[in-house]
């Protein structure tokens, strides 16, 4: 009893953390591949076939270079914070709708908001304990963005979250059988990849790693290992919106090899998005947050308790 309690989940964890980590390397092999060939250039071709090795190269290459510590940082929340970013976007991973049950509970989409709620401590920690101006104006930029989307995001997921009475994510598989929910609602899907991108903090929002301006953002301090483990929690992040995106307005059919090409997709926008689009203005972007985005999903919020209550009215 207690290996199949204990030991089978943990070993379970482990293979997927090592899944994800080889789908962040070949992400980054892709958007380096799809920048590439929207800006007419090659991107990455010379190690190996078609430059496939080079995200394990890259990885070698950061994690043996030498660590550099700013003299005048907060020495432990400056060393730990990265650490604790990939943590973060590891585990969040944990309430991934598997029928197999590694870590199938109730409160699925619960976890995910308080999981995405803690990560904006660790971007605000890495900029004020490199004891930067660069990196701290990165840091307070990313909390100011992420707090004002994480609104948008927690009400469209509790929209659907009414419509389905449950906040396990496997139940958005099992209502999505006949109808895909971006055909009832592509509006509030758009606005969710929007969030995303902002939470995430992607190209047009990268307001906290804005080269131009802030030289590398909240993260300018740091080198090899450190900056290796913030690039790998980024990217994690970045898959598992894509595979939310996917369960929530796409089907969410995780054992069909149809799922993994949806997620690619969505991951493919998200790059796409990244080589097409310059980056938003700050004093527009909080616009896009509390005058539209808020406005439209509290709005469909109300729509869809509207909508189940007259469902309920209508069975009873």
């Amino acid at each position: 009893m207690f290996y199949i309690d204990f030991i089978l989940p943990m070993i379970g964890s482990l293979l997927l953390i090592i899944c994800v980590m080889v789908g962040v390397a070949f992400l980054t092999l892709l958007e380096r591949k799809v920048l590439g060939y929207i800006q007419i250039r090659k991107g990455p071709n010379k190690v190996g076939l078609m430059g496939i090795p080079q995200p394990f190269c890259d990885a070698v290459k950061l994690f043996t270079k030498e660590q550099v510590y700013p003299m005048a940082s907060n020495y432990l929340a400056y060393y730990f914070s990265p650490v604790f970013s990939l943590f973060l976007s590891l585990s969040i991973w944990m309430c991934t709708p598997y029928f197999c049950k590694l870590y199938s509970f109730n409160l699925g989409a619960l976890f995910f908001l308080a999981c995405t709620s803690l990560g904006v401590y660790t971007v605000m920690i890495a900029g004020w304990s490199s004891n930067s101006n660069y990196a701290l104006l990165g840091g307070l930029r990313a909390v100011a963005q992420t707090i004002s989307y994480e609104v948008s995001l927690a009400l469209i997921l509790l929209s659907f979250i009414f419509l389905i009475g449950n906040y396990n994510l496997m139940n958005f598989y099992f209502y999505q059988d006949y109808l895909w929910f971006i055909v009832i609602s592509f509006p509030l899907s758009m606005v969710w990849f929007a969030s995303s991108l902002a939470e995430t903090n992607r190209t047009p929002f990268d307001f906290a790693e804005g080269e131009s301006e802030l030289v590398s953002g909240f993260n300018v301090e740091y080198s090899s290992g450190g900056f290796a483990l913030i690039f790998l929690a980024e990217y994690a992040s970045i898959l598992f919106m894509s595979m939310l995106f996917s369960i929530i307005f796409l089907g969410g059919d995780i054992f069909s090899i149809l799922f993994f090409i949806k997620l690619t997709f969505v991951s493919f926008m998200f790059i796409w998005v990244r080589g097409t689009l310059p980056r938003f203005r700050y004093d527009k972007l909080m616009y896009l947050a509390w005058k539209s985005f808020l406005p439209f999903s509290l709005n469909y919020l109300f729509f869809f308790i509207g909508l189940k209550l007259f469902i309920l009215s209508i069975l009873i």
